[in-house]
């Protein structure tokens, strides 16, 4: 029984070794994650578990546990958030940056753009976009930002990117759940298959929450002929629909 366990083992690493001997790599022999990634669920309407609505997919949660743990007075806010939502949310109101991570997992494509001193990611929802140079410190004495500050490094074959000096204005999603400026971001990037990447982000706010979190998800390279980010005017969009006849075009 013992032999086969073991046998079963030996097996079981070697794919996962095989896989990883598989990825596409750059000059540097880091996993290359360039190309255009999507997610497939439904953490931009809500990242925990929650039932369909009109407009809104039911979807089950990222969160780890499915418990984001607010402090008192926060979780107050986060219900008058969600009541509030449909003029409230800063990105689906206002077509605001959305920030980091909603902007990983809004249902629309990003592109990642790789080289050996910086990673830049392009965002076709609001043309956001952020440029993370590698193996660098924060700056200092830098005003807030939608995207906050990004620094990012290599652990073996993960990249992993440290995110601060964030405004207090984004949401995580549209059910409200939200941070102040004090949010610190840790997202780490995985590649398990050369169209497949785990997504794993902590979070950590003192003012907001009384301990770190996670999320986790699956991103998928988007394979179809031709694929690239597309021209999303949300701005224009939505003026169109409050200003009706003004004279956009």
């Amino acid at each position: 029984m013992k032999t086969s366990i073991t046998v079963a083992f030996i097996v079981c690493f070697a794919g996962i070794a095989a896989a990883a001997q598989g990825l596409p790599r750059t000059a540097i022999g880091k996993p290359d994650l360039s190309g255009i990634w999507q997610v497939l669920n439904t953490a931009a309407w809500d990242i925990q578990d929650h039932t369909g609505e009109l407009g809104i997919p039911p979807g089950q949660g990222v969160v780890e546990g499915d418990e984001i743990p607010y402090r008192r007075e926060a979780l107050a806010k986060k219900r008058e958030n969600q009541a509030n939502r449909v003029a409230a949310d800063p990105s689906e109101a206002n077509c605001f940056l959305p920030g980091v991570p909603r902007a990983t997992y809004l249902p629309y494509p990003f592109e990642i753009v790789q080289a050996a001193d910086a990673v830049a990611f392009r965002y076709e929802f609001a043309h956001a976009s952020r440029l993370v140079p590698m193996g660098s410190q924060h700056a200092e004495s830098i005003p807030p930002a939608w995207m906050g500050d990004s620094r990012g490094h290599w652990e073996g074959d993960t990249l992993v990117i440290d995110v601060t000096n964030f405004n207090e204005q984004t949401w995580f999603d549209h059910a409200g759940n939200f941070h102040s400026d004090a949010l610190h971001v840790v997202e780490r990037y995985t590649m398990k298959t050369p169209d497949h990447i785990l997504y794993e982000v902590t979070i950590d706010d003192p003012k907001v929450f009384t301990r770190a979190w996670k999320m986790s998800m699956p991103l998928y390279r988007r394979v179809e002929k031709n694929a690239k980010l597309l021209e999303y005017e949300c701005v224009f969009y939505l003026q169109e629909q409050r200003y009706k006849d003004a004279p956009f075009k």
